[in-house]
């Protein structure tokens, strides 16, 4: 296993930021670590990477001891923080030269790995700028390739897509997708598109507990699913119509209305799409329709609950500062 934290506890005086959490992390997975703000994810993270010291508990990257043998876990491991140290007055170039030469790297073996990363991660036409002088999304880019730069088998990434725009964020998955196949990546995040659309395996912690640690695809089957990925559309009429005929006559499962004359609806997405059969109910009922549009951020739905509710279920509490 690539990454193993046992009985991990972090204190800060009375404080217990991390309490007494364990998992491991496997080769060709992608873990999405997820949890509320001061719920201690940057906390483990640093631990894991040898940042923080744990006040008890053992964490293991490729076998090696994360107190016992710091050097050896940094040759295997790539980090990514939360808040993304670069060095603003260095050039995109000559800064993963810099990073890849404490790593060890030399001659050849440096310019072309540079090279690597540098397409790797989209740096073509950006690496003779000045890292200051870059957006925040390219910035971010810069410090994925800095994770890389040495071809370490784990990957530890703190909210990696931060400042995305959505073409950016689009070819930033791809690349988080292509790198899992050799590596081991855990990453943290509040987006759940994210760890629908990139995790294998979720952990959520909470107030510095593990409150879940289950496959993606278990979440997303799970005994109780009822309807299984939804078609979610959103109308808009001029005037308020009868929600239970609205319902009857699209064969939508579900009507709510959303705000004056709006309306979302909500059907089994291997039925047809239900969006004509609004449109005729629209022209039938001699109603001005104002807007007809399908919600891109369909849900799966887990017992009838989609992965953000069940993450508000299990950390709606007050969570402790970090």
């Amino acid at each position: 296993m690539s990454l193993v934290i046992e009985n991990l506890t972090k204190t800060y005086g009375t404080q217990v930021a991390v309490n007494d959490i364990s998992f491991a992390a496997h080769p060709g997975e992608i873990v999405g670590f997820l949890g509320p703000n001061g719920a201690g994810k940057s906390t483990t993270m640093k631990i894991a990477t040898g940042y923080l010291p744990p006040t008890q508990g053992k964490v293991q990257v490729c076998d090696h001891d994360v107190e016992e043998d710091s050097v050896a876990v940094r040759r295997c491991l790539g980090y990514l923080p939360e808040h993304n140290p670069l060095y603003l007055d260095m050039y995109v170039h000559e800064y993963l030269q810099f990073i890849g030469s404490l790593y060890g790297l030399r001659g050849v073996s440096l310019i072309e790995r540079v090279k690597e990363v540098v397409t790797l991660c989209g740096l073509g036409l950006e690496q003779r700028k000045k890292i200051g002088a870059l957006s925040k999304g390219y910035r971010q880019r810069v410090g994925l390739a800095q994770a890389l730069i040495h071809n370490p088998q784990v990957l530890i990434l703190d909210e990696p897509t931060t400042g995305l725009d959505p073409n950016q964020l689009s070819e930033i998955r791809s690349l988080i997708k292509e790198i899992s196949k050799e590596k081991t990546v855990v990453f943290s995040t509040h987006i759940m598109q994210e760890v629908q659309a990139l995790c294998d395996r979720v952990i959520i912690i909470n107030r510095g507990n593990i409150v879940i640690d289950s496959a993606l695809a278990d979440l997303q089957s799970g005994e109780n699913q009822s309807e299984g990925e939804v078609q979610r559309v959103e109308v808009v009429f001029m005037q308020p119509v009868d929600e239970e005929r609205l319902r009857s006559f699209t064969g939508a499962s579900l009507v709510k209305q959303k705000y004056q004359n709006t309306y979302e609806l909500e059907a089994p997405l291997e039925q047809p799409d239900i969006r004509p059969e609004i449109f005729r109910f629209a022209c039938e009922q001699q109603q001005v329709l104002v807007g007809l549009q399908r919600l891109i951020e369909d849900q799966k739905k887990v017992g009838g609950t989609s992965l953000e509710e069940i993450f508000r279920s299990l950390t709606a509490t007050e969570t402790n500062p970090s």
